[in-house]
């Protein structure tokens, strides 16, 4: 139930991120339809794809659907009436990313793959939607910027597992990597947090 409710969220909240590209990117009614169901379930249909998970979740489950469509209807009437929140972007995207990330590494944990693939599928659930929506919206992926993204997501999930490892109630090993991934994300929005430059020797 505990990763049912964290799938939905972040779906919710991916969605949320999606129609606020498409508003900014000034897309029609079904094109922000469309980025908020491709940044919701994008990153979680390639991670089922890769772990030959049938039929895929929200294909098996359509209130994922549902969600996105709810989701994105009231956040297109909001921002109809009321400016977005400062910042709202960033905050929706670093909720989904942490959110994912775990319900993702849960996934591929319940399937007994090792923890390198664990961490691989996690990452990637909560990377890659956000991904296709920057790419669709002609936008630089966050992933590919300089401040912490998949590096957040691979330090929250890395600190759920070894806090399983650890023996503690998977509840405290959730919630702490959801929030290491969003106090990751938040610092390095804050204070410019990146990870060293590739620098080829002249």
């Amino acid at each position: 139930m505990l990763l049912y409710l964290l799938d939905l969220i972040g779906v919710a909240v991916f969605a949320v991120s999606g129609v606020l590209v498409a508003a900014r990117s000034g897309m029609d009614l079904l094109g922000g339809l469309a980025l908020a169901a491709l940044t919701a379930i994008g990153g979680g249909t390639l991670r089922d794809v890769l772990l030959n998970r049938h039929p895929i979740f929200w294909i098996r489950d359509a209130r994922y659907l549902w969600v996105i469509l709810i989701a994105a209807l009231l956040t297109m009437g909001y921002i109809a009436f009321f400016p977005p929140p400062v910042n709202s972007l960033l905050i929706a995207d670093g909720l989904g990313l942490s959110l994912f990330a775990i319900s993702g590494a849960q996934i591929a944990e319940a399937d007994k793959h090792s923890p390198l693939i664990v961490i691989l599928m996690g990452a990637m659930t909560g990377t890659a939607g956000g991904m296709l929506r920057d790419v669709m919206s002609a936008r630089v992926p966050m992933i590919f910027q300089q401040d912490l993204y998949a590096t957040a997501a691979i330090g929250g999930i890395a600190v759920y597992l070894i806090l399983q490892k650890a023996g503690l109630p998977r509840t405290v090993a959730v919630s702490a990597g959801v929030l290491v991934i969003l106090a990751l994300r938040v610092a390095a929005v804050v204070f410019g947090w990146h990870l060293p430059r590739v620098h080829a020797m002249h």
